[in-house]
């Protein structure tokens, strides 16, 4: 298998699969819908719906309804990403190479713009049930979508890093918090909705929350390490907005070489949790793989 290949191709199928959910740019609304549309479309790796889509594969999911909630969740991440850039919070100007949202259309619209993209994640993932109205798990995969991006999971989370900015050097375990929801949250949300709506087991939903959990907070991790040694070019956000803003990172409670080993053994747990599975399946291993390897 060529990874790289394989990848640009689940990332295009991705890609057009948004095509196909975005609103259209019309009526007295057209700004907002623009600069929805804009946040969406101004790139990035697409990870979390390839991880819902490669989890529900992982279990013999074959049908259609895997693809209202792999949209879904990339337009609550977009709207993530919005809201993270505004100047309320970490005020950056660029994403993924690009002047963020409210550089282009002003604080209000770039609000506004993250508002319609979380309304509008849950009004496309609810198409599913009307694609498979008796099926129980479009229910349960719903509820995992909108539990792990709230106040029990994304916000949450994003909510105690506001809070802790320039309030001194965070404990371990504050941090850890942090990263798990902030970040850990929507990829345990990605694997677990692949992993209902195909089917799998509870004892099998447990163990891919969990390895999720491990994942996303190793992700983190790498991106604090990133953001200490990567440039603009490369990374296509500036560089040291968590020194800027005074945050507690991994890096900088721990070290760089720490922060290098926990985010490898937490890697590790995790693939030796998938490596258990009776099922397996190798791009997303190697995707998961190359997460904690990126440079960007």
């Amino acid at each position: 298998m060529d990874f790289q290949t394989e990848l640009k191709g689940r990332i295009a199928e991705t890609q057009e699969l948004l095509m196909r959910y975005l609103p259209e740019e019309k009526g007295y609304q057209k700004t907002v819908l623009e600069a929805m549309n804009y946040s969406v479309l101004a790139g990035g790796k697409r990870l979390r719906p390839i991880l819902m889509t490669e989890t529900y594969r992982l279990f013999g999911g074959t049908g259609r309804i895997i693809e209202p909630f792999a949209a879904a969740i990339e337009l609550i991440h977009t709207y993530s990403l919005v809201h993270d850039d505004l100047p309320a919070m970490d005020n950056d100007e660029y994403r993924r190479g690009k002047k963020t949202t409210h550089a282009v259309y002003g604080e209000a619209v770039g609000i506004l713009a993250g508002d319609a993209l979380l309304n509008y994640a849950y009004e496309t993932a609810a198409k599913a049930f009307i694609m498979e109205p008796g099926n129980a798990d479009v229910g349960r995969a719903f509820g995992v979508l909108a539990n792990k991006a709230g106040i029990y999971g994304m916000v949450g989370g994003q909510t105690a890093d506001v809070e802790s900015e320039g309030a001194g050097t965070l404990s371990a375990d504050k941090l850890t918090f942090i990263y798990r929801m902030k970040t850990g949250a929507l990829i345990e949300a990605a694997m677990l909705t692949g992993a209902i709506l195909a089917g799998a087991g509870e004892a099998e939903q447990a163990l891919i929350e969990q390895a999720a959990g491990e994942i996303g907070m190793a992700f983190q991790i790498q991106d604090d390490i990133l953001d200490m040694t990567s440039t603009l070019e490369v990374l296509g956000k500036p560089i040291g907005s968590d020194q800027k803003n005074e945050k507690t990172t991994y890096v900088s409670l721990f070290g760089m070489e720490q922060a290098k080993e926990k985010a490898g053994q937490l890697f590790g747990d995790a693939m030796e949790r998938l490596n258990a599975l009776p099922v397996q399946n190798p791009f997303l291993s190697e995707l998961l793989r190359s997460l904690i390897h990126r440079e960007k």
